[in-house]
């Protein structure tokens, strides 16, 4: 029997747990987590009787395999939810499925409803091409956006920077009213300083071409299998947000022999000629080794390599996992009685409250990045979904920085006084707070990330490790691949098979992320997307 230990209790490191433990009579897995809670940053925060999820996570997926994990997992509703019970919105159900108001374990079908808040307006977001769009611009800059998409769609940039990646898809005007400053809060560098590899490894072939092509297919009623990722409006969501799911994916793996191990903190890893031998933790009862035979990481690329011992990495390959960035971040979640803005869509909510999942703020006179409406994603986040609206107000930063460091009652301050800039709430409406930073949530495609192809020939050069995840690639995947990456390695751990391209090709190329056909047509059926 051999053992694998898998570092990071995240959706990457708990899929590979239970993919491997199929076969328990052949592996001995060992889960060791950082922190004290499960699901890394697809865990869901409980606080005074509500939940926070951390950066919002849709569950859709145009890979087959990761929508049956899920259903096996998690069956879809069957009958409505409290908020379309009440409301009497119709969902497609599921033949058999549970009853959200009955049972717990159950996927919710969710509506996506996104929108941009910029100069005190609405708009669609993706940034649609509707009239109500030309409303809001005015007929100046709606002539504006209009010449310079026309310009742009001539006149190409060369694509080597995010800057002129989203230009040549947008043109300038939208590119600077929509993205720019949006952008720059995120990553805190201009996009002219950025890799356009973000962007295709983000947007892919989202553009002013594609939301036509969108917009022309809901009018004739027909829908397109290759609907851009950022334009599907329906998507699954556990009842008690994303975490609900890896606590259970943790239960089943500790039911089939994994030892989940919480605040074990990964600070060395011990190579021998070319060989993981063993990870040295810290824990509360002091410093720990666990020797294993195979080890899958989704911690930090530059966490991993600068905590190489024994066989030490090449200079080279040292300098480039320094130098790789990441953003961190922060969820002030807000409690309030009421909002200060008017649902002036066709769409029913409960307490008429605005229908977004997302406001993503546009505006550069705040810091505010986006703003989640948890009642939106699910009634049961909140314990009174009738009477209160329990927000999620997000902030990028970087460890260390004057926001980061900030004690709770200054950054709740802060976030409430924006909140009142930008009239969505007023302070004395506001009936609890919390505050959640998360470490190394995005990693950034800059600085030595060019280099980055020199630690991956280092990595795939360690026979027993096998790098996972979002942060165990440094590549910003969404859940879905980053469980996709974890069912490669377990692949290629229970075959045998040395040869890691697979593993890295994950979500790289447009055809294979974008364009999956349908697997059958009952799932078609059951996604209504």
């Amino acid at each position: 029997m051999k053992t694998v230990v898998i570092i990071g209790a995240g959706p990457a490191g708990l899929t590979a747990a239970c993919q491997l433990l199929e076969h328990p009579e052949e592996y001995r897995v060992i889960v060791l987590e950082e922190s004290g809670e499960i699901g890394g940053i697809s865990r869901t925060v409980r606080y005074h009787g509500n939940r926070m999820d951390i950066g919002g996570h849709r569950f859709f997926t145009k890979e087959p395999r990761v929508a049956d994990w899920w259903l096996k997992r998690m069956p879809l509703q069957g009958h409505p939810a409290l908020d379309d019970k009440l409301l009497g919105r119709e969902k497609p159900l599921s033949g058999g499925g549970p009853d959200p108001e009955q049972q717990d374990t159950v996927l919710l079908l969710r509506d996506r409803v996104s929108r941009i808040y910029y100069g005190g307006k609405f708009y669609d977001y993706p940034i649609s091409m509707k009239l109500q769009t030309s409303r809001n611009l005015g007929l100046g800059r709606t002539i504006q956006a209009g010449l310079g998409y026309l310009w742009s769609t001539v006149f190409k940039k060369p694509e080597t920077s995010l800057e002129n990646f989203y230009i040549n898809r947008f043109g300038r005007r939208l590119y600077s009213m929509f993205f720019e400053a949006y952008t720059e809060k995120l990553w805190g560098r201009h996009p002219r300083e950025i890799s356009a590899a973000w962007g295709a490894q983000r947007v892919k072939g989202l553009s002013v071409r594609a939301l036509l092509a969108d917009m022309w297919a809901k009018a004739v009623g027909k829908k397109s299998a290759s609907t851009e990722t950022s334009l599907i409006e329906q998507f699954w969501y556990p009842k008690y947000g994303p975490g609900q799911l890896w606590e259970l994916a943790a239960d089943e793996a500790r039911r089939n022999g994994a030892q989940v191990l919480l605040h074990h903190s990964v600070r060395r890893v011990v190579i021998e000629k070319g060989r993981v031998c063993a990870v040295v933790c810290d824990t509360p009862d002091g410093e720990v080794t666990l020797p294993g035979d195979v080890f899958l990481s989704t911690m930090p690329v530059r966490d991993l390599i600068l905590g190489i011992t024994g066989d030490e990495p090449p200079q080279h390959v040292r300098d480039v996992a320094a130098g790789l960035p990441y953003r961190d971040f922060i969820t002030v979640g807000l409690l309030v009685r009421k909002l200060d803005l008017a649902n002036q869509t066709a769409y029913k909510t409960l307490g008429d409250i605005i229908p977004d999942c997302w406001i993503y703020v546009q505006q550069s006179d705040v810091k505010m990045g986006r703003i989640q409406v948890f009642n939106n994603w699910s009634p049961y986040l909140v314990e009174q979904p009738q009477d209160t609206v329990w927000l999620g107000l997000e902030y990028f930063c970087t460890e260390g920085d004057s926001f980061w460091n900030a004690d709770d009652k200054a950054c709740i301050d802060f976030a409430v006084g924006e909140l009142e800039q930008m009239g969505i709430v007023r302070r004395e409406g506001v009936l609890d707070a919390h505050r959640i930073r998360v470490k190394k949530a995005y990693p950034a495609y800059f600085d030595t990330y060019e280099r980055f192809d020199d630690v991956i020939e280092y990595l795939n050069g360690i026979e027993n490790l096998y790098p996972i995840g979002r942060n165990g690639q440094h590549r910003y995947k969404n859940m879905d691949h980053s469980m996709l990456t974890a069912m490669v390695a377990a692949e290629l751990i229970h075959s045998g098979n040395p040869d890691k391209t697979a593993l890295w090709q994950v979500n790289t190329e447009k055809e294979y992320h974008e364009r999956q056909a349908a697997h059958s047509a009952d799932t078609a059926k059951e996604m209504s997307i």
